[in-house]
């Protein structure tokens, strides 16, 4: 545990100026002094981590990590292999964010010193490689994203993933069995003929809005992404997939590529900015928290800092825009019991967290039932099911736990990412729930559930 008196002696007492230089963060993404020496060591953000309440050590907590950096910042630790791993357990859900009663931006804390350890550790080369392709060479590029999505469908589709199933071949693998369970099932057709194209309101016209489509949701939430179309259509919206549109950039951003996510934040912007909108949506919540946050990411970009603001001034969740307008189209009736999971980075990251209750409740029929710790991360977050898969199978099991006493039939979330969390999560754990986007519920084309 941290002794809270000598932690108070190395964060707040020595002024900047008294800091060392030799091992402490440097450059455009490090950390401001003031940001963290906000953090009162109150604790009260402790029992909201899902890292601190599964593994129970004050180092992988906000607080504890807190410490870290400014210990970091301050020259007394280096950028080693026990930084590096308590940074990188962190989730990034931002709970803490909710729990501080100082304001602790923690988020922005978390990624600029993933951004430091980009710069100044070397990962092992089989790691480093599999960021570099992931990163600027699968996500950040649609062409390569269309190949691959491709090989995996065919994979999927043509027995093949059958045939490795039944051979028994994972079993004596069961960190690739968990991960075949989170992987996305591909769509056909894809969702990236649909970029470009405009989609005129039904009824009279009430606004103009353009649709971030998102990376792997267009091969992997194809569906979801018409759904969220037809749903705007319906209730008077034309929609616009702006051309030339890519990645939000959330995924380098939560790894510490903050230069890659500039890039693409940049080219996002050009590509809305050509029309005029009342607001640009996604139903993705992870994409619209960085999407908010494209006036935070090039704040000291001269060109290009003001049109980010304006870009992030126009960005919704797409429940939080329908909630803002109104619905003027019924859902259909489900007579259903409902429960919902909160998306961390809708909840914590967006403070949006009445808006899908309230779009709920307006369907008929529908019993809403709040599920217990439903602000409590899935373990999702990104590809953190992916690299740290053993936590993230805690947190799902304990997340289905609260899921399974509500009784409900649907689990509803805002975020694809949970999406696919929760639906492994059902059947590993759960008592068979669908799992679906709030979104989806409210498609006046959703068949009889």
């Amino acid at each position: 545990m941290i002794n809270a008196t000598e932690q108070q002696q190395h964060i707040e007492v020595q002024a900047p100026s008294e800091r060392r230089n030799g091992s402490g963060f440097v450059g455009s993404d490090a950390p401001r002094w003031d940001d963290y020496s906000r953090c009162i060591r109150c604790g009260l953000c402790l029992n909201q981590c899902p890292t601190y309440r599964e593994l129970g050590f004050e180092m992988d907590s906000p607080r504890g990590r807190i410490y870290q950096m400014a210990q970091v910042d301050e020259g007394r630790l280096p950028i080693g292999e026990s930084f590096v791993r308590h940074i990188d357990l962190c989730l990034d859900c931002r709970a803490c964010e909710t729990a501080c009663p100082s304001g602790v931006e923690y988020g922005k804390l978390v990624e600029a010193a993933r951004a430091q350890i980009e710069q100044h550790y070397r990962r092992p080369f089989g790691e480093r490689m599999l960021r570099y392709l992931a990163f600027h060479h699968l996500i950040s590029k649609p062409g390569s994203l269309k190949v691959a999505g491709a090989l995996l469908r065919f994979y999927q589709s043509s027995g093949l993933e059958e045939m490795v199933n039944r051979s028994g071949l994972l079993n004596s693998m069961p960190r690739l069995c968990e991960l075949q369970q989170l992987t996305p099932a591909i769509e056909s057709p894809s969702f990236f003929p649909q970029i470009g194209k405009v989609f005129p309101a039904r009824g009279s016209r009430r606004f103009r809005v353009a649709l971030h489509a998102g990376c792997i949701a267009n091969l992997a939430f194809a569906r979801l992404n018409e759904t969220t179309v037809r749903v705007l259509q319906e209730n008077g919206c034309e929609v616009t997939i702006a051309a030339g549109q890519i990645c939000c950039g959330a995924l380098p951003v939560h790894a510490g590529l903050r230069g890659l996510a500039r890039d693409l934040a940049r080219r996002n912007i050009e590509a809305f900015d050509a029309q005029p909108f009342d607001a640009i949506l996604t139903n993705a919540a992870g994409c619209g928290s960085t999407l908010k946050e494209y006036g935070y990411l090039l704040k000291d970009d001269a060109v290009w800092a003001g049109k980010a603001a304006s870009f992030s001034a126009k960005m919704r969740d797409v429940t939080e825009f329908l909630c803002e307008v109104g619905l003027t189209a019924q859902p259909p009736a489900l007579p259903a019991m409902v429960t919902y999971q909160d998306s961390c980075h809708l909840a914590h990251g967006q403070k949006v967290r009445q808006q899908p209750r309230k779009l709920l409740n307006a369907i008929p029929g529908l019993r809403f039932v709040e599920m217990p710790l439903s602000d409590l991360c899935c373990g999702s977050a990104g590809i953190y099911n992916i690299t740290e898969t053993e936590v993230s199978m805690q947190l799902l099991r304990s997340k289905m736990e609260a899921a399974n006493s509500t009784g409900a039939s649907i689990i509803a979330t805002a975020n694809p990412g949970c999406i696919l969390q929760l639906r492994a999560g059902a059947k590993l754990y759960g008592t068979g729930q669908r799992v679906m986007h709030v979104i989806e519920l409210l498609d006046p084309a959703r068949p009889s559930l």
